[in-house]
């Protein structure tokens, strides 16, 4: 399993931290995922290798007021 980092901004609370996470985590891939808001930052845990940014993009895009900005490197 991998552990992915990415910069979503646009959450201001707990219940946007919550609503991320569970939007990621129904994406094909992803096994588990944590937001942090004070850093604009989600850990993915994958449950291969690979994760598919267009995916993540569309999960977030459904959420008012989130951007993806990439992963972290």
């Amino acid at each position: 399993m991998k552990t992915v980092e990415l910069k979503v901004t646009g959450m201001k609370c707990v219940h946007c931290e919550a609503n991320v996470a569970k939007a990621l985590e129904k994406v094909e891939g992803v096994e588990k995922a944590i937001a942090d808001r004070t850093h604009d930052r989600v850990l993915i845990r994958l449950t291969g290798e690979e994760v598919d940014e267009n995916a993540i993009k569309r999960a977030l895009a459904e959420l008012e007021g989130k951007t993806y900005e990439g992963i972290v490197e």
